[in-house]
């Protein structure tokens, strides 16, 4: 293509309006972006909105609606570009310390001054390579446009063309290239997870799962579940930091490949559960793992040490992929799971006499969340409930959650509600401890733990057209104080925060802390003389790298 074809087939009004919104992508969202996903980001908004802007002027020549054309649209071009070019250039100067806003609440360093320069080239590198695309896309409009209008009216032919062209657009995108990525992902995935190393036999310990005796095949567990259950403090490791008698914790985790259904693994974990003595335990937690399957150290090591290793946690696999992944492609997978479960462990707990039976928690970290959160059926429970819940970065889609906040007492933040004066349902942050209030909790203590920059929890679909709630309230201390709303920008910032959620450190974002979860834990379960000189103490053992917890695989 020629040069002078090329700039005919320029819009300047879609250019100005695309510059508008790559513009305003460089405010800053939830997530710390580096200049090179900054770039990325602010070249896709600029495509978005040529694209948007394209549409709506071919929808009108389509419609034959009269245009400003010759020396009048060029003076009004200029008038326009004056502020939309200074704009451009006053976010590009601010645009390091936006990002630089976010970093030094979460403990980053800045970043270096010739990063915006990087940021610029990565910009105009995307968007030729999405205007491109965009070409070939009209190239189709057109064809179908020419052979249409040989047997219905021009002005029928353009808009038929149009939309054909849409359709046949969104049918190669969702069919083709998102199913076949979307295979590719899930079977490197499923290799990934079914690699044994070869130095990792089955446990010897026949109260282990994947033993000999197990009712769980070793090489069918997957990563993520031997992983699960060869970590974590023994016996020894917990009495030589509480210095006083302790138990080994029991781990029972049931692998992807280990059955065809969900069903059938539910079933596989409560005989292994009977097995290994699992309801002969003060606590028993009934675990949704993430998307992977991974089960987050940060959470069940703490409570494990708070409560002397008298603890047994049961966890069932449904996806390999991220959770972000298989929150929009494997959604009733986790659900299915989460209830076969659920309901397997509830009737044996339930038939057990009240005096004899485990506390029974539900919890789940991410997807596991909201798929424990699904599992959590109150008529079956009415009459035996459980003893509560603890659900951590709870997916923004979950009903249960939704609920709760639209139930919210008047006056209190979205990001950290307050719900009946806290008689059941809690909420805790890094920031707000659990039982802050000084009120007592009623029978079933329900806690969400979230963190205010965390997107899988606060990503709003609406964020197209609308602000979410949240933006409307003041900002917590670890969101930039400068966060504001752009149309269709901000949705693309949270879609990006999405997919970097983990890469903040432990505390920020979707990582959660394991000091976070000592707070959490302490307050559902009640451990026996605890104290906050305890709680210090397991905290400081959790920051001295001798417990894991400060990693995230969701």
């Amino acid at each position: 293509m020629t040069g002078q074809k090329f700039m005919s087939e320029v819009s300047v009004l879609a250019i100005l309006v695309g510059l508008l919104l790559a513009a305003a992508s460089l405010t800053p969202s939830l997530i710390p972006r580096d200049m090179l996903f900054q770039g990325v980001l602010a070249g896709a908004s600029t495509a978005v909105g040529y694209l948007c802007m394209r549409f709506f002027l071919a929808l009108w020549r389509a419609l034959e609606i009269p245009e400003l054309g010759g020396r009048p649209a060029r003076i009004a071009l200029t008038i326009l570009a004056i502020p939309v070019l200074a704009t451009l250039v006053f976010c590009i100067s601010q645009a390091r310390m936006w990002q630089n806003s976010i970093r030094s609440r979460m403990g980053l360093p800045d970043l270096e001054a010739t990063s915006t320069v990087k940021m610029l080239l990565v910009a105009l590198a995307v968007f030729l390579v999405l205007f491109a695309i965009g070409l070939a896309v009209r190239g189709l409009f057109r064809i179908l446009r020419d052979r249409l209008a040989r047997y219905i009216p021009a002005r029928s032919a353009n808009v038929l063309g149009l939309l054909l062209s849409a359709v046949l657009l969104i049918v190669v995108t969702r069919d083709g290239v998102v199913n076949a990525a979307l295979k590719v992902a899930d079977q490197s995935y499923v290799a990934a997870q079914r690699l044994t190393d070869p130095a990792t036999p089955a446990p010897a310990q026949s109260w282990k799962s994947g033993s000999a005796p197990s009712e769980i095949r070793w090489d069918m567990m997957g990563a993520p579940g031997r992983d699960f259950v060869e970590s974590g403090p023994s016996r020894a490791d917990i009495e030589a930091f509480n210095h006083r008698p302790a138990q080994e914790p029991l781990r029972i985790y049931v692998g992807l490949a280990e059955a065809d259904h969900a069903q059938r693994r539910a079933e596989i974990a409560l005989a292994e559960m009977i097995r290994v003595g699992a309801f002969e335990r003060k606590i028993l937690v009934v675990a949704s793992p993430t998307g992977t399957g991974w089960m987050d150290p940060a959470s069940y090591d703490v409570l494990e040490y708070m409560h002397d290793g008298d603890v047994a946690t049961v966890a069932a696999q449904y996806s390999y992929l991220q959770s972000p992944l298989a929150l929009i492609f494997e959604t009733d997978s986790g659900l299915e799971q989460a209830e076969a479960l659920m309901h397997v462990v509830y009737d044996h707990w339930a038939r057990l006499p009240p005096d004899r039976r485990p506390k029974l928690y539900m919890h789940g970290i991410s997807l596991g969340a909201w798929s424990s959160m699904y599992a959590f059926n109150v008529f079956q429970m009415m009459n035996e409930p459980i003893d509560g819940a603890l659900w951590v970065g709870p997916p923004f889609p979950s009903t249960l959650w939704n609920q709760a906040n639209s139930a919210r007492d008047p006056g209190t933040p979205f990001v950290l509600p307050e719900l009946d004066e806290g008689r059941v349902i809690r909420y805790a942050s890094q920031f707000a401890k659990p039982l802050r209030s000084g009120k007592p909790w009623g029978r079933i203590h329900i806690l969400f733990l979230q963190y205010a920059s965390d997107p899988i929890t606060f990503y709003a679909p609406s964020g197209f057209w609308r602000a979410p709630v949240w933006m409307h309230e003041p900002k917590a201390p670890d969101v930039s104080p400068l966060l504001s709303f752009t149309p269709l920008v901000t949705q693309l910032q949270l879609t990006v925060d999405l997919l970097f959620s983990t890469v903040p450190p432990p505390g920020f974002g979707h990582t959660y802390h394991a000091h976070d979860y000592i707070d959490a834990w302490a307050a559902v379960t009640e451990p026996a003389g605890w104290s906050e000189a305890a709680a210090a103490a397991l905290k400081g053992h959790c920051g001295q790298g001798e417990m894991l917890g400060c990693a995230n695989g969701s």
